[in-house]
């Protein structure tokens, strides 16, 4: 691996679990942006949309990530990361952008019982219409890796394999 690589993808579709799985299989540092913000802010992201609002945390978001060391990393974003057009040309520009896309009924499946995230709305039309949103933004990545139906281990050997194809190409 030669240079960054960022997991995009709506909430849910997986970017952590595999963020650690692949960080482990690559001997590489990961960092998730939300955690990365959390720890710099001092406070949760849900604290931070509650006192602050969405446009402060968007803009912690925008800051942080130009903050991140250069060297070889996974980094896992949160899921409204590309929703601002300079999030997604810094990621093109600084590594290798995969879209981890999942169906929207997983989603749902998954996100069931999370109550950390504060876009989730268990108004399923208005939170299917998020997702429908920022559809667009996550297909501007570099790959995409379906994760439905799919085990965390077949995830990270699909993104590996890909990583090793495209530096072959490029030697």
């Amino acid at each position: 691996m030669r240079k960054r690589v960022y997991l995009t993808g709506f909430m849910g579709a997986g970017k952590t679990t595999v963020g650690r799985a692949l960080a482990e299989q690559l001997c590489v540092p990961m960092i998730d942006t939300d955690s990365y913000i959390e720890e710099k802010v001092g406070k949760p992201i849900k604290q931070i949309f509650a006192e602050e609002g969405e446009a402060a945390f968007r803009r912690y978001e925008r800051e942080f990530l130009r903050t991140l060391p250069a060297d070889k990393l996974i980094v896992t974003t949160g899921g409204g990361m590309v929703i601002q057009p300079e999030n997604r040309e810094w990621m093109k520009q600084t590594g290798t952008v995969i879209y981890l896309h999942c169906e929207f009924a997983e989603i749902m499946r998954r996100l069931a019982d999370d109550d950390t995230r504060p876009l989730f709305s268990n108004q399923q039309a208005e939170f299917q219409r998020l997702w429908e949103q920022r559809l667009p933004y996550y297909s501007e990545a570099h790959i995409v890796i379906d994760t439905t139906g799919k085990r965390v281990e077949e995830i990270v050997q699909e993104i590996i394999e890909w990583i090793k194809k495209t530096e072959n190409r490029q030697e």
